[in-house]
């Protein structure tokens, strides 16, 4: 795990140094406005949680760097949608920022889910603290030790997710699609931690999700992982399968990891954080500066390594642009991921 968090530390660290800053009156005149500012930061999930909990690690140093006063305002509801809409429009005055699922937020917009009322693409991006490594796990009371258990137990096993077009259920939707899994995906959990409870229960046999959200329940052994979506896996994901791996190896294989590689693409949207439109120029660059500094600064690399927390920092630029390819999908694809997002295979 360290090993994979230092390369993700170091890629901040070069990607960091070719930022444009902006010029220095500007910067200084967004310095002035935030000094002793109070800045809203909202969180679209409960407290406890990995978005919470990135956010509540990395928001003292953002403080350090922006002058300014953060307060976190946890706003759950709709797979992450409900608090990605309020930083959507929320006052363009630089005041109001979060982190937000990029994924699920994509998948939502591409299906045009109600309630997605935004558009990834017109977020004021700051930068992107981490992209997800997708996982499948089984719950220990499940009895399933491998991918290979799930496949020939003869049962259908239930699959649990979060609402309907979030990461967790498009995951579970479009992998088990293209292994032919036979899954039943049972989705309208409140959060992912209550997924997590009916695997202990037995109630439902496993669950798609990010490692970072998934590394304690596999290390205290409630969760055993058999599946992830990573083409060239290290640490702990080494020894088990990729899912690449077991789709080429099917009928049609590279029509399969096609569809796969478009999913992949979602996962690299990740975690951004994110400002509304319209916001001004030089409060922008000057919340990405600071973002910036705070993702690269040695303490908070230190504490995110120490809570297992995967950095990956993309600037608000790339971010943009990572957006942009992956809501422009081959249609034929696109029109597989709305039908899963839709609850349509």
């Amino acid at each position: 795990m360290r090993r994979t968090f230092l390369k993700s530390a170091a890629a901040a660290t070069i990607a960091i140094t070719t930022l444009s800053f902006g010029t220095a009156a500007s910067a200084q005149d967004a310095g002035e406005f935030y000094k002793d500012n109070v800045i809203k930061w909202i969180v679209p999930y409960d407290p406890g949680g990995g978005y919470d909990e990135y956010s509540r690690i990395l928001i003292p140093y953002f403080e350090k760097y922006t002058g300014a006063r953060v307060d976190i305002v946890n706003m759950p509801g709709s797979g992450g949608m409900k608090g990605a809409v309020e930083i959507f429009n929320s006052p363009s005055d630089g005041r109001t920022v979060g982190i937000i699922n990029g994924s699920a937020m994509v998948t939502n917009q591409l299906a045009e889910i109600e309630g997605a009322n935004y558009k990834v693409g017109d977020y004021n991006f700051l930068g992107r603290m981490v992209a997800d490594r997708r996982v499948m796990v089984a719950g220990a009371a499940s009895g399933i030790k491998t991918f290979d258990d799930l496949m020939n137990n003869g049962k259908t096993d239930i699959v649990g997710a979060t609402g309907l077009g979030g990461s967790t259920y498009v995951d579970a939707v479009i992998t088990g699609d293209v292994l032919e899994v036979d899954q039943r995906v049972v989705h309208g959990f409140d959060r992912s931690g209550d997924i997590r409870t009916a695997m202990l229960r037995g109630d439902v046999q496993a669950m798609w999700g990010s490692l970072g959200s998934a590394i304690k329940g596999i290390k205290s052994g409630d969760h055993t992982l058999i599946l992830h979506g990573v083409k060239n896996p290290t640490g702990i994901l080494a020894d088990v399968p990729s899912i690449y791996d077991i789709a080429m190896k099917m009928e049609g294989g590279d029509r399969r990891v096609q569809i796969l590689e478009s999913w992949d693409a979602l996962s690299a949207v990740g975690r951004p954080v994110a400002a509304p439109p319209g916001v001004p120029e030089d409060r922008l660059a000057f919340l990405r500066d600071a973002f910036a500094k705070a993702m690269n600064d040695p303490e908070f690399v230190a504490m995110a390594s120490e809570n297992d927390r995967d950095l990956s920092y993309a600037s608000g630029e790339d971010m943009a642009r990572i957006a942009k390819a992956a809501t422009e999908l081959d249609a034929d694809i696109e029109a597989l991921f709305v039908a899963a997002i839709r609850g349509e295979i």
